[in-house]
């Protein structure tokens, strides 16, 4: 075993026993650089990526290769997910020298630190036009022994170039983007959205949920069909493609066809939450069962697969099952029908797309080429009869596969993610009224709150079977806050905001720029790796300087408190010309900037107790309301109320459920009874 044996990281311990002589990103290995003056060689990947296992397998698993790499330089490995303040600042290294990124990421580092050359996987032996791994480590080996000095000077030019890129754009003026911004962003969105398919660009495909995100939020304010169609049509095409899992629920990360069908099949937390909020937020929009049953689905997964016994949800689920990508996940009839029967079997197999020839290296992924409705009308039969059968029937199938050998998981609990799974859980309790979803939210919001949080008060990034580590990083703090605010909104319990009121004090405190705003993503009391960044652009999740300012405008309409949404408004400011010039990557920025010039308005429900407030709670839920929240006074409870600056002198008029309306700090009248309800009811 080397080093990394005594790693928290799932990641790094399956690297334990390769011949390299890996050591983690800690004070010894960089000591050790500088005091031998050795190049570093930072391998950073991930436990649920395919490429990082076959990069082990060819060259870390290599004798030959580990003598080279272990006499030549101080080998470093990192997990993405444990680090990221890391994997932020070389992918920008890799970006910038190659024109691309991605995992694994391979970046060599004089004694000091700084980049100087960088790519992603290399194979071993050399195929496909690239270079063999082994040429690479020679050539590197010979220009640092024999070019030393332009190594140098080639590793100053980036790092003065990282320096740049770490703070981002500098603003160029006082004053917040005006709304135009966010209908430009939206125009150039429509133009590159694939309106047959769904999602954007040509093949690999993303899910873009942000980007989706800003589309929906627009539509709600203009009404655009344009808008809304995109968003559909994206969201029907994934559910009925091969990155949905039809057996088990749940998303795999993304499909490397234009047609969603063959997913690579590691599937993320992240992914997965973000995803199923965005299918509740439709249904809510559009009012199709359709996508609530998708989102059920996929936090049933969650639930099921990746839920961890302190309260938190484990990271991801590997690709691979014995040594083979995807093997879990395929079929062919000949299982189907040992499961279901002949004659149910044939019958799925024909819904499913799971033929004798396979769609998938001889295998086949499940899939819908029509609706179950439709195939259901084209055969005569009752569509209610069929989509219960194919229930009952998918988790025959869901059974069966159980007993295959599962893919490997990283039981890692990140706080960021986690915090993504809690508003998804939230959202989707009080709007589809499932109290075990909310349940789960709060279980998870208390893991964060009590296991998360350190001695001083502070938080933790990430923990694993009973051990919690590493500093919180900026989009820990801001997609919790996030999430807090939202399940205050659906269960009234006062205890979130003010649990967010305190995490927004910890970022505004010790991870703001004071000078230029925005939000670092480290704090100020933080080991530096080179350059301490700032994370301005959406990746598979919002970027961290995003999330803060949309949950800091949030949580100032709901507190009144001036000093958090001045951060927020700095935070805007800073950011736009990222969100003029890089509006492609920076959908949440601008679904911020939305909220600001759209988010005036706020309802209050006022009521004895919780039993007499459930019908306007259901109706607030029923319609998708993206530029509005929800505050609460539930008799004289204090996990209730009044802690929000909305809710004073907001009673119960005589006694009845009342519903406060109010825009820009100003409400209208109250109202009870049937009036209230037609007020909830109407189109927003």
């Amino acid at each position: 075993m080397n080093r990394l044996a005594q790693s928290h990281s799932p990641y790094l311990l399956q690297h334990q026993n390769n011949p390299v002589d890996w050591h983690p990103w800690d004070d010894t290995a960089l000591e050790l650089a500088r005091s031998r003056q050795m190049p570093v060689f930072l391998s950073v990947g991930y436990a649920a990526c395919h490429w990082c296992h076959v990069m082990e397998h060819e060259s870390f698993e290599d004798t030959a290769i580990a003598s080279v790499l272990n006499q030549h330089f101080v080998c470093v490995k990192v997990d993405r997910e444990e680090r990221p303040d890391v994997d932020k600042i070389y992918m920008n290294a890799v970006q910038a020298m190659t024109g691309h990124g991605g995992w694994p990421m391979s970046v060599f580092l004089t004694p000091d630190l700084r980049p100087f050359y960088a790519g992603t996987y290399w194979p071993n032996p050399p195929r496909g036009g690239m270079p063999g791994f082994a040429q690479v480590l020679d050539a590197i080996i010979h220009a640092w022994n024999e070019r030393r000095g332009d190594v140098l000077a080639h590793a100053d030019e980036i790092t003065d170039a990282l320096h740049q890129m770490a703070l981002g754009p500098e603003a160029s003026g006082d004053d917040i983007p005006s709304a135009s911004l966010v209908e430009e962003a939206s125009e150039r969105l429509l133009k590159i959205a694939d309106t047959k398919l769904g999602g954007f660009g040509a093949a690999p495909k993303f899910p873009h949920v942000t980007d989706l995100d800003l589309l929906l939020r627009r539509w709600a304010r203009d009404r655009d069909d344009r808008k809304l169609q995109v968003v559909t049509t994206s969201l029907d095409a994934m559910a009925a493609g091969g990155i949905f899992d039809h057996i088990g629920g749940g998303f795999a990360r993304y499909s490397v066809d234009a047609h969603w069908l063959v997913p690579h099949f590691e599937k993320m937390l992240y992914d997965n939450a973000l995803l199923s909020r965005l299918y509740v937020d439709a249904f809510q929009a559009t009012g199709h069962l359709r996508y609530a049953d998708v989102a059920r689905q996929t936090l049933d997964y969650l639930l099921r697969e990746m839920h961890d016994s302190a309260g938190g949800f484990h990271s991801s689920e590997d690709a691979d099952s014995e040594g083979v990508e995807g093997k879990y996940y395929v079929w062919t009839p000949a299982e189907v029908m040992d499961a279901l029967g002949t004659e149910r079997g044939q019958l799925f197999c024909e819904v499913y797309d799971i033929t004798s020839g396979g769609n998938f290296e001889g295998f086949s992924i499940p899939r819908l080429q029509t609706s179950i409705e439709s195939f259901a009308i084209g055969r005569g039969v009752d569509p209610v009869a069929l989509a219960d059968q194919l229930r009952a029937d998918r988790e025959i199938l869901r059974s069966r596969r159980d007993a295959r050998v599962h893919p490997g998981r990283d039981d890692k609990v990140l706080m960021s993610w986690n915090a993504l799974a809690i508003d998804s859980l939230a959202t989707a309790g009080a709007v589809l009224s499932e109290p075990r979803y909310l349940t789960a939210a709060e279980q998870a919001a208390t893991f964060i709150w009590k296991i998360l949080r350190r001695p001083d008060g502070r938080f933790h990034h990430a923990y694993r079977r009973g051990t919690a580590h590493l500093h919180a990083l900026g989009d820990d703090l801001a997609d919790s806050i996030g999430a807090m605010i939202t399940l205050y909104r659906g269960t009234g319990r006062a205890r979130w905001i003010e649990r967010a009121t305190t995490l927004a004090g910890q970022l505004i405190d010790h991870y703001q720029d004071r000078d230029r705003g925005g939000f670092f993503y480290t704090a100020d009391d933080a080991t530096t790796v080179i350059a301490r960044t700032k994370d301005w652009h959406d990746s598979s999740v919002r970027g961290a300087n995003a999330a803060a300012a949309m949950s800091l405008l949030r949580l100032s309409a709901l507190t009144g408190d001036t000093l958090i949404r001045e951060a927020a408004h700095r935070t805007l400011i800073a950011g736009a010309e990222v969100m003029r010039k890089q509006s492609a990557a920076a959908g949440h920025l601008l679904a911020s900037l939305d909220l600001y010039h759209e988010g005036r308005e706020q309802f209050v429900i006022a009521a004895g107790d919780w039993e007499s407030a459930e019908p306007l709670r259901q109706a607030f839920h029923l319609h998708y309301r993206p530029h509005a929240d929800l505050s609460w006074v539930i008799g004289e409870a204090p996990s209730s109320g009044p802690v929000a600056f909305i809710n004073a002198n907001k009673p119960a008029v005589a006694g009845q459920p009342t519903l406060y309306r109010c825009v820009d700090y100003t409400c209208d009248q109250p109202l009870t009874g049937k009036q209230a309800l037609e007020r909830l009811g109407e189109e927003t």
